[in-house]
């Protein structure tokens, strides 16, 4: 992998989702810490929300996203977890046209280097809904910077060659 730095920074607009029974603006850490990596790799911020870990709240914040022509990439932090409460991917799946399977394998296998077999719980799901691309990542901050910075990051960026998820949209919605 590499960047092609004859081909132009497409900047994306993205929205984040925090998912917490608990968490509020001023301690939303993980949220934060997506929204800033974001911002200094160039992207824009099309909205940001907390909601509780409910799945007709998730759906309905991913869903109004997913028809908002600002927005190109949905975050998700949090509820990716076994416990009771934890209900992200079951919320999003059933909104998604194509599941990239990559993503939670990857992410997973990276996060092993970390955090060992723990990595096991992560329910990281990723995926193409209305032809916007959807991550749901676990709610802690160390996960999200690893989803961002050895995942999401490059394959939101065109430079990045040999292929990359920005050269794909135009055709996200072909039939």
């Amino acid at each position: 992998m590499s960047i092609d730095n004859t081909r132009e920074f497409t900047p994306l607009g993205i929205a984040v989702l925090t998912v917490s029974d608990t968490r509020t603006e001023a301690d939303d850490k993980s949220g934060q810490l997506l929204v800033k990596r974001l911002e200094s790799t160039g992207h824009r911020l099309a909205d940001k929300k907390i909601v509780a870990d409910d799945k007709f709240q998730i759906r309905a914040a991913i869903s109004n996203w997913c028809i908002d022509d600002d927005v190109q990439v949905i975050l998700t932090t949090g509820g990716t977890g076994v416990t009771g409460r934890d209900g992200t991917p079951e919320a999003v799946n059933v909104l998604l046209d194509k599941l990239i399977e990559g993503f939670g394998e990857t992410f997973r296998a990276i996060s092993y280097q970390q955090i060992g077999t723990s990595t096991m719980q992560s329910r990281a799901i990723a995926g193409v809904a209305n032809g916007k691309y959807i991550f749901c990542i676990p709610g802690s901050s160390g996960a999200c910077a690893t989803a961002w910075d050895d995942l999401i990051s490059t394959q939101l960026d065109y430079r990045t060659s040999p292929c990359n998820l920005v050269e794909l949209m135009p055709r996200l919605l072909e039939k």
